[in-house]
This record gives C-alpha cells, sequence and structure tokens, in this order.
C-alpha cells in the first residue's frame, strides 16, 4: 500500500512537470527552458526533474506524448496501401498542430531556426527512428509499384522533407493558418510524388494533388472572407 502511493505521487509529480513545460512553451514560445523554470511552474525541487527525467531532453520527449499515441492511431492503418499510409501519417500529424497550434509553432521555430535553435529539442525531435518511419513508407511504396525503381530514395526523402519544412517554415511566419497545414503539405507531397511515380501510379496520384488544392484553396477563401 505505501509502495503503491508513493509510485502514484511520483507519477502525479512527473504529470506535474510535463504539464508546466508544456504550457511554459506554449506561452511563451521559447523551448529553451531552464529545468529551474519548470520546476518552479511545476511547484516541485529542483532535483525532482532530474530525478524522475534524468535531463531537459528527458523532460522534452515527455512532452511529446503525441509520438507514442501516433503510433497507436498510425498501426491500425496497416490494410491501407503505402501511398494512402504518407498521407494519413501526414493528417495525423497535423491534427495535433491543430489541437495546440501555439504549441507546436514554437517548437518548429525552434527547429527551423537558422542559428541552430534548441540543440537538445532538435536531438529530441530528429531522430533516425522518425527519418525510418517515412523511409519505411516510401520504401513500401515502391514495392506496391507505385514509386518508380529508378528513383534515388534519399533523394526522394530529402525533396519530401523540404516540402515539409518549407509548409511549416511560412507557417511559423505568420504565412497560414493552422488549418491549412495538412492540405498545404498534402498537396506538396502529392506533387512531388507524382515526378516520381509510375506511369500506373501517377493518375490517381495527381487526383489526390488537385482534390488537395481543392481543399486548400476553398480554406483561403473562407479565411479571406467576402
Amino acid at each position: 500500500m505505501i509502495s503503491s502511493k508513493r509510485e502514484e505521487g511520483k507519477e502525479a509529480r512527473r504529470q506535474r512537470i510535463v504539464a508546466a513545460a508544456r504550457g511554459l512553451i506554449r506561452e511563451t514560445g521559447d523551448t529553451g527552458l531552464s529545468m529551474r523554470a519548470i520546476a518552479a511552474r511545476a511547484n516541485v525541487s529542483l532535483a525532482t526533474p532530474y530525478n524522475l527525467f534524468g535531463s531537459k531532453r528527458g523532460v522534452v520527449m515527455a512532452v511529446l506524448e503525441d509520438a507514442r499515441e501516433f503510433q497507436e492511431k498510425f498501426s491500425i492503418l496497416k490494410d491501407l496501401s503505402a501511398v494512402d499510409r504518407i498521407f494519413k501519417a501526414l493528417s495525423i500529424t497535423f491534427s495535433y498542430h491543430v489541437q495546440d497550434p501555439e504549441f507546436y509553432r514554437a517548437l518548429w521555430a525552434s527547429l527551423l531556426d537558422p542559428r541552430g535553435g534548441d540543440a537538445e529539442l532538435r536531438a529530441a525531435l530528429i531522430t533516425p527512428q522518425n527519418s525510418q518511419f517515412w523511409r519505411g513508407l516510401f520504401e513500401a511504396a515502391r514495392r506496391e509499384g507505385a514509386i518508380a525503381e529508378d528513383i534515388d530514395m534519399d533523394l526522394l526523402q530529402h525533396a519530401l522533407d523540404g516540402q515539409f519544412a518549407a509548409v511549416m517554415l511560412n507557417w511559423i511566419m505568420g504565412g497560414g493558418a493552422v488549418h491549412e497545414l495538412e492540405p498545404a503539405a498534402c498537396f506538396r507531397y502529392a506533387s512531388t510524388l507524382c515526378a516520381y511515380a509510375t506511369e500506373r501510379y501517377r493518375p490517381q496520384i495527381r487526383l489526390r494533388m488537385l482534390a488537395f488544392q481543392s481543399d486548400l484553396l476553398a480554406l483561403r477563401q473562407a479565411t479571406a472572407g467576402p
């Protein structure tokens, strides 16, 4: 019983620290938070975040619980085609941005900072596992015959990463609403994949591109008003 209460208390402090870090990032737009600021916001001692998470990177990884939830949501899509899964992955990704735009705006501002941004945050977000996830989707699309065999996969992934970064940079610079992120990124992905697709798959990917274009233009027209 005593051990159970001790664990419950530890988990409660852990949740307070995660909420404090996420709240500070959202409110200040600054990802370079000190452990002291996080501890003060969570109303715990300075030693507590270190004891529970080990480092600021550990806190950041806990804040990004979306990554674990993303995998759970994505895992049920295994019966879809590889191309479908690429666009579903984008859709799930941007659903989190819509739910908490200020938090994600701060994260991407740090990642895309030309001065280097927050090194610990960058290390937490840009991981081989994340890269491997997307590479796995692109490789699956090739195996299914959607991507031409003579296409270099490193160059394809680099091109799509650049498209994603361009959408996020435009957003953090005030170039569009958060609801435009998904159709904007999907339009860019579809237009790029059209150039790399086999003749068999190119028409259907182009149809996707036109559908995303229509969605994006409709959103921008609604935002612009009469």
